[in-house]
């Protein structure tokens, strides 16, 4: 079976919950085509547990671990950066000292220093990094998502597990990454299992090319040219079609489940299954209040907003703690948009002053907010980005007025916390410069599997493709030492 390339807004979910939702209910045969996932009919390896939840942060761009989790005080200056070590509550663990809150937290978190892949480009970094997959596919094109691509961690998950509350397993948000040309970063979609098994895409951040970060006060633009940076977040319409109004729809339901109900005496097939997940899930979305209570961040009690942060990073990290809660499995935060982190030139006053804040302040606030709720434990938290940056800094005069790092797939500390993480321990080394690691080195596979062991995913679990092939998703071991 062949798909299209996602490339633009997804036509299975995101596309019944507009305009063509009165299809979709009354079960239009226009809309039943789109929304038939034949490729994940028939896995297998499901185990039906649903006790842990995902909530994957992902620094597009690449955080520098040399000037974040893994710094190098004794490094000469072109590779030690402006930025001083400070201890956390944890003896001996110390981090950068413009993560003060996360210091304070230490035996709540774990860095592992010595995750590696071999890619320094962007893309190709993305596609490795959100689908766990090291190997590019034959036929990877940097430029665009295609049908070929590996299928994101996201997708693997959103197709393998149930989600609850009639919800859909994985979403992300707030955005799509998309560069600032406008193409599509590959990586972040189904792939070669079908775009009907692509997660929910919660479009609540407004495009701009050029303003980075935790808009509206942490706004920058890496070249500071002095562009307009403004740009809005809103929780996305989920609302009922025009004029249809809640009588109407409670009996079109009615209707809708009577001519399911004789559809099902006739047909058994796992299609007309999937079919009905499907529309329960549309109409969870549509009228449940716990999943507009969770999108509607911006009009959360004020002392919610102001712990996480009134900006893009707090909204985004409350909004997937409040997904995970209503019964999505999965979140995947994009914190940032495309490239975010990317700090070519003028790396330490935006670390500094537009990075570091925010993301220090609602991952910190999250922490709490998940430890307070006994949801902790329960809750898998991994930060990472698409690779880290090189130990030598680099000044690029043509762009950049001060220096930065460039992109270095060798090596880059990854963050975890909750769902069982042993808090207060840094995992694995790297050299003294850090540029590679030199003891207990993870790739992206072992990454990725840690995450679908969290999410009840047995080693035996697979996805079967249109020709009856299996795919085992497992392609490392779990990373045990952080439990």
């Amino acid at each position: 079976m062949s798909h299209p390339i996602p490339q633009h807004a997804l036509v299975n979910r995101r596309h019944a919950l507009q305009a063509g939702a009165v299809g979709l209910l009354g079960l239009g045969m226009n809309h039943v085509s789109a929304l038939q996932a034949a490729p994940i009919q028939s896995l297998s390896g499901v185990t039906g547990n649903k006790a842990k939840k995902i909530i994957y942060i992902f620094l597009s761009g690449g955080l520098a671990q040399q000037d974040s989790f893994d710094l190098k005080p004794d490094a000469p200056d072109d590779i030690r950066g402006d930025f001083k070590p400070i201890s956390t509550a944890t003896p001996g663990l110390q981090i950068c000292e413009h993560l003060p809150l996360l210091a304070q937290r230490s035996e709540k978190w774990a860095v592992l220093r010595s995750l590696t892949h071999t890619s320094n480009e962007h893309s190709a970094g993305h596609h490795i990094m959100l689908t766990g997959h090291s190997k590019l596919p034959v036929g990877f094109n940097a430029s665009a998502p295609r049908p070929t691509d590996n299928p994101a961690i996201a997708a693997v998950a959103n197709a393998l597990t149930i989600g609850r509350n009639n919800l859909p397993p994985v979403a992300v948000l707030p955005e799509r990454l998309i560069h600032n040309s406008g193409r599509v970063i590959p990586g972040q979609f189904a792939g070669m299992m079908g775009e009907d098994a692509n997660p929910w895409f919660v479009e609540g951040a407004s495009f701009h090319k050029t303003s980075y970060g935790a808009f509206p006060k942490y706004a920058f633009d890496h070249q500071d040219r002095g562009t307009d940076l403004a740009r809005t977040f809103q929780a996305p319409n989920l609302e009922l079609p025009h004029g249809l109004a809640a009588g109407r729809f409670v009996d079109r339901l009615k209707l809708v489940q009577s001519v399911t109900d004789q559809k099902r005496r006739l047909d058994k097939s796992a299609q007309t299954e999937l079919f009905d997940q499907y529309r329960q899930q549309a109409i969870s979305l549509l009228t449940d209040k716990t999943v507009q209570h969770a999108l509607d961040v911006t009009k959360a009690d004020e002392n919610i907003q102001e712990s996480y942060g009134k900006n893009c990073f707090g909204w985004s990290l409350l909004m997937a703690r409040r997904l995970v809660a209503a019964g999505v499995n999965m979140v995947q935060v994009n914190l940032g948009n495309d490239e975010a982190w990317d700090t070519h030139g003028n790396a330490f006053p935006h670390l500094r002053d537009k990075l570091f804040p925010p993301t220090d302040q609602a991952v910190s606030a999250l922490l709490d907010d998940l430890d307070a709720s006994g949801e902790l434990d329960e809750t898998l938290i991994v930060m990472a980005g698409e690779f880290g940056r090189t130990p030598k800094i680099t000044l690029l005069p043509s762009h950049y007025k001060l220096p930065g790092r460039d992109h270095h797939g060798a090596l880059q500390s990854v963050w975890f916390a909750g769902g069982g993480v042993r808090g207060g321990q840094a995992l694995g080394k790297s050299d003294k410069h850090g540029g590679f690691p030199t003891d207990l080195p993870k790739t992206p596979e072992h990454l990725a599997a840690t995450i679908y062991d969290a999410l009840g995913l047995p080693a035996t679990a697979a996805w079967v493709d249109g020709q009856d092939r299996p795919h085992l998703i497992y392609h490392g071991e779990p990373i045990s030492e952080l439990f």
